[in-house]
C-alpha cells in the first residue's frame, strides 16, 4: 500500500450511516467481512499423500511383486496359504507407517484448532439509519461508519474521520507496537508503513478514540491480502524428505543391480556359460539400467509399458536362445527362468527396509509429542527434524526476543521538598499522584500477571507503581480531575489539573511528555543540579539503549494562576521532577539461547517494524550486534525492497537486521535465502508474518499470535520464547541422529540378508531364512528397534556442531564403513555356520566345540538347525542395536543414563524371540531350543558388542 496515496473513502454521511438497502447493496458489491478460509483438504486425500513417501513407494512395488509370486506359488505350484504371509506383512508395514503418521498429524491439528479459534461475532459499534447500534464483526460492510474506542479491535480497513489522542497497535501487520493516528495533515508521517489517517483490520486501539468510514472488508483488506498470500503453496521439500528420496534411489539401485546379476548369472549358468546363454543378459541389463535411472522420473503408465516391453523382449530372447542351443527342455528352461525371477524379486523384497518408514514415523511422532512438553506444538511431523537442519532463523523482535510489555527500566526522579505553605505535602505522594491521574491507561488486575489496557508506555508507569505497592486506582478516585489536555504528537505532552490529596486542599497541575519539551516549559527543577545539558546527556544515553523516556513536572496552583489555554500549557512556575526510562525488556533467557544458536552455526536475522536504532540496540542486548558490525549488516524495509535480486543475494548472508520491515519483506528474505541453499526457519506472531511462515522450511508461530500466523505455521511456540526455538533445534538434530542410528542398524540387517540370498542363488543352497522369519526381523524387531532408538533423549552435545550440509547424504562415510564392515563380518560368520550345518548334523550349539565327533548331515537343514540359524541371526542384530545406539556419541554402548526406555524395549526384543522360537511352530518354521543353546546364542553373539567396544576404546585413546 502506498502511504502517499489518499484512501478512497465512500461518501457516507457520518451522522446517518448506511441504510438497510445500502448495507445490502454494499455487501453484494464488496462481499462480507470474513476472511475466506483455506480450502480444507479431504481426510482421504491427506491419507493418500502419505503414500507418496519414497520408501513407501518402494514398499508398494515390492508388495505388488510379492503378491504376483504368492499367486503363482499358490495356484501354479499348489503350495499352502502361507505363501501370502510375505505380501500381507509388507502391506501391514505400509499401513502401519502411513496410518501412524496420519493419526499423529490429525491429533496435532485438533490441538491446534483449539488454540486457533477465531470469533467473527465480536460486537462492533456502528452508525446505521441515523442510530448508533452494535452488529457482529462479520456484518460490517464497505461504507459503514464505525466507532473505535480503547481496547477495540479494528474490524475492517477504513479512513479515519475523527481521531482523538488515537494510538493503534499495528504490530500484527508491521511489528510497530504503537502508531499515533490523526486526521490532521500536519501530523501525517510520510515514512509510516501505512497512512496516518488509516486504520487496518486486526489492529488494536490502545488509547484514545475515533470514528472511521470502512473502505475495505474481508479478503480486500490489507490483513486479507496477507492472509491470501499465505495460502499460496510455496512449500518446499524438507531436508529429510530429500535425504529419504536419495536413500530410496540408493536402495533401488543396489537391489535392482544385485537382482540383475542373479538373473544374468543363473541363466548363463543354465546354458553352460555358452555365448548364446549371455543373450538374455542384454535386455535384463538394459531394463534394470532404466529402472535405476528413469523410474523415479517416469509416470506410472510409462513404467508399466517399460515392464511389459521388457517381458516380451526377454521372453523372445529366451526362445531364440533355446533355438540356438537346442539342447534344453523348454518346460525345464521356463521353470528355471521363473525360479530365477522369483529369487530376484525375493532379493528386492528382502533388500527393502520395511521397518524404515515405520521407524521414521515413530521417531517423528514420539518427538512431536515430547516436544509439546517443551512448549513446541508441532503440526507437521517433518518439522521436528527440519528444525535440526536449520541454518538461518529469521525472527521478529516484539514478543519473541522481548517480553512485549513495556516496563520502567530506570527512574531519574527527585521528589519535591516539603513546603511550609502546603501543610501535609509529601514529595513521593506528588510523584505517585501525578503518574496515576495524568494517564489514559489502566491495568487489568484480574489475571495472575497484570496486563496493560491503553498506551503501553503509560501502562509501564502504572505497572511500576503496582510493583512499588501503590494503588493507582485509589489515587485516581481520591483526586478530583478539574481540567485536562490530551496528548498530541504535535505538542508531545499531556496535562491534567486535579484537586490534590498529595497536597491537601490544593489544586495541582501535572504535566507529562517528552522530557526535553516538558523541561522547556519549566521555570526550575526539584534537582537543582539538573541543567539542560545534563538532562540531554542522560536522555541520549537512554535513547542509545533504545529506551523511551517520559518527563514529569508539577505546579501547585494559586488562585488566578494560568494553566491551559488554546491547547497549550501556559503555567509559569512549573517544576521539573525528572524522567523515567521505559523499554520493552529482552526476555532473560534469550541472550543465552541466541549464543547457543550462533555457536551451533545458525545465523540469526531480526526482522522488525521498529526503528533501526531500537532494533540495533535489541541486537546488542541479545548478543547479535557487535562493535565490529557496520551499516552493511543492517538495512531498512525501503532499502531492502530497492535491492535487485542479484544485489540481495550478494548481501543477504551478511545482513543481521532489517528494520522498518513491511509485510512481504520477510517472505522475500526467506525465498532469497532458500535460493542460496539455506534451510530457513521463521518466527512470527502477526498477520504480516504469515506469507514468510508459509514459505519457510519451518514456520514458527507464537502461542498468542494471530490466527492467520498460526494457520500458516508448522510449529507453534506456546510460551512465545526464543529459548523454546533453541530447544526445538536441539530436538531436531538429536532426532536426525536417532534416524541415522536406525538406518545404520536396519541397513546392516538388510545387507546381511541380501548377501545370504545372493550366495544361496549362485551356490544352490537352501535359503536358511524363511519369509515369515524375515518379516519378524524387518517388521516387529525393527519396529521395536525404532521405538528404542527414538526414545533416546536429546543431547545438548549436538549444539556444538555446525548445521549439516543440505546436500550431505543421510548415510555418512563412517556409517557406510560400519554397514559394509559389519555386514561382511556377519555374512561371513553366518555363511560359515551355514556350511557347518550343511555338512554336520548339529543337534546343539555345543556340537560346534567337537565337530569331529558329529555325524555327517543329510542334504538340507533340519528344523532345529534352521531355528539355531534364525536365533543367531536375530541375536547378532540385537547386540548390533546397542552398537548403533552408541554410534556417533563418543560414549560407551553401556552408557544407559536416561535410557530406561531403550533398555526396556531391547528386553522385549529378546523376550519376543524366545516366544517365537518356542511357540512359533510351522508358521515360523522353528522348533524350541534348549536352555543351554539359548545361553550360548545370547552370550556368544555378544562378541559383536565387545569387539565394537574395544575398537572405540582404542579410537578414543588415540584421539585424546
Amino acid at each position: 500500500m502506498d502511504t502517499n496515496q489518499p484512501m478512497q473513502t465512500p461518501a457516507t454521511d457520518p451522522t446517518r450511516g448506511l441504510t438497510a438497502a445500502e448495507v445490502a447493496n454494499s455487501r453484494a458489491t464488496h462481499g462480507s467481512n470474513v476472511l475466506t478460509p483455506p480450502a480444507k483438504e479431504p481426510l482421504w486425500r491427506k491419507f493418500l499423500e502419505k503414500f507418496t513417501d519414497p520408501l513407501i513407494v518402494i514398499l508398494l512395488i515390492a508388495g505388488l511383486l510379492s503378491i504376483g509370486i504368492a499367486v503363482y506359488e499358490k495356484f501354479g505350484l499348489h503350495e499352502g496359504n502361507e505363501v501370502f504371509f510375505e505380501p500381507v506383512g509388507i502391506f501391514v508395514a505400509i499401513f502401519l507407517a502411513t496410518g501412524l503418521s496420519f493419526y499423529f498429524e490429525m491429533k496435532a491439528e485438533e490441538e491446534f484448532a483449539l488454540l486457533n479459534q477465531v470469533n467473527d461475532d465480536e460486537p462492533v459499534q456502528v452508525m446505521r439509519d441515523g442510530h448508533a447500534t452494535q452488529i457482529a464483526r462479520r456484518d460490517v460492510v464497505v461504507g459503514d461508519i464505525v466507532f473505535l474506542g480503547t481496547g477495540n479491535e479494528v474490524p475492517a480497513d477504513g479512513t479515519l474521520l475523527q481521531a482523538v489522542s488515537l494510538g493503534i497497535d499495528e504490530s500484527t501487520l508491521t511489528g510497530e507496537p504503537i502508531c499515533h493516528k490523526s486526521t490532521d495533515e500536519k501530523d501525517f508521517d510520510p515514512d509510516a508503513t501505512f497512512p496516518t489517517n488509516y486504520a487496518l483490520r486486526g489492529t488494536k486501539v490502545m488509547e484514545g478514540h475515533g470514528v472511521m468510514c470502512v473502505c475495505a472488508v474481508g479478503d480486500a483488506t490489507e490483513n486479507g491480502r496477507v492472509f491470501t498470500a499465505a495460502q499460496i503453496d510455496d512449500t518446499v521439500k524438507t531436508p529429510l524428505n530429500e535425504q529419504l528420496e536419495k536413500l530410496a534411489r540408493v536402495i533401488s539401485a543396489f537391489s535392482y543391480g544385485v537382482a540383475a546379476l542373479i538373473i544374468i548369472g543363473r541363466l548363463a549358468g543354465w546354458f553352460d556359460w555358452q555365448l548364446a546363454g549371455w543373450l538374455p543378459a542384454l535386455p535384463t541389463a538394459c531394463f534394470f539400467a532404466l529402472v535405476i535411472k528413469q523410474f523415479p522420473r517416469w509416470s506410472r503408465s510409462r513404467c508399466v509399458a517399460a515392464m511389459a516391453a521388457f517381458a516380451l523382449v526377454f521372453l523372445a530372447t529366451l526362445l531364440g536362445v533355446h533355438q540356438l542351443t537346442g539342447g534344453h527342455d523348454l518346460n525345464a528352461m521356463l521353470a528355471h527362468t521363473l525360479q530365477t525371477l522369483m529369487i530376484a524379486v525375493t532379493l528386492i523384497v528382502v533388500s527393502v527396509p520395511e521397518g524404515l518408514p515405520m521407524a521414521v514415523t515413530l521417531a517423528l511422532a514420539l518427538s512431536m509429542r515430547r516436544m509439546l512438553k517443551t512448549n513446541n506444538l508441532v503440526r507437521k511431523m517433518h518439522a521436528c527434524e527440519t528444525m535440526g537442519a536449520t541454518t538461518v532463523i529469521c525472527t521478529d523482535k516484539t514478543g519473541t526476543l522481548t517480553q512485549n510489555q513495556m516496563s520502567v527500566h530506570e527512574t531519574f526522579l527527585t521528589p519535591p521538598a516539603a513546603c511550609d505553605a502546603v501543610p501535609g505535602m509529601q514529595g513521593d505522594a506528588v510523584i505517585a499522584e501525578g503518574i496515576a491521574v495524568n494517564s489514559t491507561a489502566t491495568l487489568d488486575l484480574t489475571q495472575a500477571r497484570p496486563s496493560v489496557l491503553g498506551n503501553p508506555t503509560e501502562g509501564a508507569l502504572l505497572l511500576w507503581m503496582h510493583g512499588q505497592g501503590l494503588d493507582f486506582e485509589s489515587l485516581r478516585a481520591q483526586a478530583t480531575k478539574l481540567e485536562e489536555l490530551p496528548f498530541s504528537t504535535e505538542r508531545k505532552y499531556m496535562a491534567t489539573v486535579v484537586q490534590s490529596t498529595a497536597c491537601p486542599g490544593q489544586r495541582v497541575l501535572y504535566v507529562k511528555g517528552a522530557p526535553e519539551i516538558v523541561y522547556g516549559l519549566c521555570s526550575g527543577s526539584t534537582d537543582a543540579a539538573l541543567t539542560q545539558d545534563a538532562l540531554n546527556s542522560r536522555l541520549l544515553a537512554c535513547q542509545a539503549k533504545a529506551m523511551r523516556t517520559l518527563g514529569f513536572a508539577f505546579q501547585i496552583l494559586k488562585p488566578g494562576d494560568a494553566t491551559i489555554s488554546e491547547g497549550r500549557v501556559v503555567a509559569e512556575r512549573l517544576q521539573f521532577i525528572g524522567f523515567a526510562a521505559i523499554a520493552d525488556p529482552v526476555r532473560t533467557e534469550v541472550p543465552a539461547a541466541i549464543k547457543q544458536c550462533i555457536s551451533a552455526g545458525i545465523r540469526i536475522k531480526i526482522v522488525t517494524g521498529d526503528t533501526p536504532g531500537t532494533a540495533k540496540e535489541i541486537g546488542r542486548q541479545i548478543g547479535l550486534w557487535n562493535d565490529c558490525d557496520t551499516d552493511d549488516h543492517i538495512t531498512t524495509g525501503p532499502e531492502f525492497a530497492a535491492l535487485s535480486d542479484e544485489e540481495l543475494e550478494r548481501r543477504i548472508l551478511d545482513i543481521k537486521i532489517i528494520a522498518r520491515a513491511r509485510p512481504l519483506d520477510k517472505k522475500r528474505l526467506v525465498e532469497t535465502l532458500q535460493r542460496l541453499g539455506q534451510v530457513v526457519a521463521v518466527t512470527g506472531d502477526g498477520t504480516n508474518d504469515a506469507p514468510a511462515l508459509k514459505a519457510a522450511h519451518v514456520g514458527l508461530s507464537m502461542g498468542d499470535g494471530t490466527s492467520v500466523a498460526k494457520e500458516a505455521s508448522d510449529i507453534t511456540i506456546v510460551d512465545n520464547s526464543f529459548s523454546s526455538i533453541e530447544r526445538a533445534v536441539m530436538w531436531g538434530r538429536s532426532l536426525y541422529r536417532n534416524i541415522q542410528r536406525f538406518i545404520l542398524f536396519q541397513m546392516t540387517v538388510n545387507v546381511v540378508a541380501c548377501l545370504i540370498v545372493l550366495f544361496g542363488a549362485f551356490f544352490g543352497t537352501q535359503s536358511p531364512l524363511t519369509v515369515t522369519q524375515m518379516l519378524w526381523v524387518n517388521l516387529i524387531m525393527d519396529t521395536f528397534a525404532a521405538m528404542a532408538l527414538a526414545s533416546l533423549p536429546p543431547s545438548q552435545r549436538v549444539m556444538l556442531d555446525a548445521p549439516r550440509p543440505r546436500t550431505a547424504f543421510i548415510i555418512s562415510r563412517p556409517m557406510r564403513w560400519t554397514i559394509v564392515g559389519m555386514g561382511l563380518f556377519f555374512t561371513a560368520l553366518l555363511l560359515a555356520l551355514l556350511i557347518v550345518f550343511e555338512r554336520y548334523d548339529i543337534t546343539s550349539l555345543t556340537c560346534l566345540f567337537h565337530l569331529n565327533t558329529c555325524c555327517t548331515a543329510q542334504p538340507g537343514l533340519t528344523p532345529y538347525e534352521l531355528s539355531l540359524f534364525f536365533t543367531l541371526f536375530v541375536m547378532l542384530q540385537f547386540w548390533n542395536l546397542f552398537n548403533s545406539r552408541a554410534f556417533g556419541t563418543g560414549r560407551s554402548a553401556f552408557h544407559f543414563k536416561d535410557c530406561g526406555g531403550f533398555v526396556g524395549i531391547a528386553t522385549l526384543v529378546v523376550v519376543g524371540q524366545v516366544l517365537i522360537v518356542t511357540f512359533g511352530g510351522r508358521m515360523f518354521s522353528v522348533t524350541p531350543l534348549s536352555l543351554t543353546d539359548w545361553c550360548i546364542a545370547i552370550s556368544g553373539t555378544s562378541l559383536v558388542l565387545w569387539v565394537f567396544e574395544a575398537f572405540h576404546f582404542m579410537h578414543r585413546l588415540l584421539h585424546r
